[in-house]
């Protein structure tokens, strides 16, 4: 707050007060430690799930000016990509390790996993009825799981796309799914049998998202040129077609009374319609980025976006706000273009996505660095390590940090879940590693420089 009383942010580098900004949601969701891929709220907006670059999903409790942290779901081994609420107590996610999770609610804890395979899992749905879940993969299917108590039993697969698939969403009724895919076409499936009923429509372009409209016959899509638009599954044509998009469409989320339609695309344009009649009402831009994951408050009046930030944003649809600065941390830690070290710019590129310097790991994928050296792999208390870092036995040095970067993690840690990470040349090899025995050894305060001069803009 500000001598005047007034909340103060930081736009277009210059600081402003803002009068008479009241928000009846909360204004962030914070508690993760990467990007956030996806946000979903329950019917009544008492609880959200969102899943994250940082391996984790989070349960949330939200209030009308808050939103705390209720349980950390924890147990795949990548990055997650969706999630979604099944019922009151559960929820499913999906992740780049290829599975699709089921969890308990109330306690965190997973009850099932399913592993497809070595492809990304992108997209989750569930039944209403409670029967089904689904999950959309890049190897080119999409799979249906039935729901006995808490396992997921694999019921079908829906194959025959030419593709990776990127969505998938059930029919109000359950008993059919549509699923789309980069091959540009929309198919509709027997929930039961898995057979394919039909291609429903080709689009040409990659289709990214889906939102079935409460019809059961209407469609939302769009996809990788930008286009939005609704189709019928009855005529297999276009039936609305929206206002085309700049850049790839990458989300959509429909209000819990079906009401309300949010579409965002890789810009960070985020459009608001009214269902009856798809009237575009307002338009918001969040300039630093794309929107991945979006959902609609219970009242209609707040959309709730997730992109490259570690938090889950709002923007407050209606009314409308008078002047609505983009409060976000820019340069983000990874997106530094200099510094006046070449190792701590490599740190930021190449590691600050996943790890910290500090004691504190701020729930980043990765284990912090902070006296990585001569430190045991698989050893720092409290850190979920794979099965394969929990078994190796060799200690972080120079030379093993160096070969990490030189062949690569499946070869130093095989089977680990660390992501590939290439560095140009030995010079900025070595850079990074005389910057890292720097930064990480105990001392005063660690953090990169980026991270400590982050400000809100």
């Amino acid at each position: 707050m500000t001598a005047c009383g007034l909340k103060t942010v930081l736009a277009f580098g210059v600081t402003m007060c803002l009068a008479g900004t009241v928000h009846a949601w909360p204004e962030r969701f914070e508690g993760h430690g990467g990007p956030v891929k996806s946000i979903a709220l329950s019917a009544d907006g008492s609880s959200a799930l969102s899943s994250s670059f940082d391996y984790s999903a989070i349960v949330w409790q939200v209030g009308k000016d808050s939103a705390a942290v209720g349980q950390r779901l924890i147990g795949h081994e990548g990055p997650l990509n969706d999630g979604v609420l099944v019922g009151k107590d559960m929820a499913a996610t999906v992740s780049d390790d290829g599975s699709v999770a089921l969890w308990n609610l109330a306690t965190g804890e997973m009850l099932d996993r399913v592993d497809e395979g070595e492809e990304k899992m992108i997209r989750v749905a569930a039944s209403a009825d409670g029967r089904f879940v689904a999950s959309a993969s890049w190897d080119r299917n999409a799979y249906v799981y039935g729901l006995a108590g808490n396992r997921l039993g694999r019921h079908a697969v829906l194959s025959g796309h030419r593709g990776p698939v990127n969505a998938v969403a059930f029919l109000p009724d359950g008993k059919r799914l549509i699923t789309a895919s980069y091959d540009g076409v929309i198919r509709l499936f027997d929930a039961d049998s898995g057979e394919l009923q039909r291609e429903a429509y080709s689009h040409g372009w990659g289709v990214n998202v889906l939102a079935v409209l409460p019809d059961g016959d209407r469609v939302v899509f769009g996809a990788a040129d930008g286009e939005a638009g609704v189709i019928s599954l009855a005529r297999g044509e276009i039936v609305k077609i929206l206002p085309k998009h700049e850049r790839p469409v990458l989300s959509v989320a429909l209000s819990s009374d079906l009401s309300a339609l949010a579409i965002g695309d890789g810009a960070g344009v985020i459009r608001f319609y009214s269902v009856d009649g798809f009237a575009l009402e307002e338009e918001f831009q969040n300039p630093y980025g794309p929107v991945w994951g979006l959902a609609i408050s219970p009242d209609n009046k707040t959309v709730f976006y997730a992109g490259l930030d570690d938090s889950v944003k709002s923007w407050q649809v209606t009314p409308r706000a008078p002047f609505e600065p983009v409060e976000n941390d820019f340069p983000r830690r990874f997106q530094v273009s200099e510094t006046a070290d070449p190792g701590e710019l490599q740190f930021a590129r190449k590691c600050s996505v996943c790890h910290t310097l500090t004691p504190d790991g701020a729930n980043r994928a990765g284990p912090t660095l902070y006296g990585v050296f001569g430190r045991k792999v698989g050893s720092l208390p409290g850190y979920p390590y794979s099965n394969a870092l929990r078994t190796a036995d060799f200690v972080w040095s120079e030379k093993t940090i160096s070969d990490l970067f030189d062949y690569g993690p499946d070869v130093v840690t095989p089977g680990s879940k660390m992501p590939l990470q290439r560095l140009r040349t030995e010079a900025d090899r070595d850079a990074l590693i005389a910057f890292l025995k720097r930064a990480t050894a105990p001392g005063p305060d660690r953090r990169s420089s980026q991270e400590r001069n982050e400000v809100v803009k």
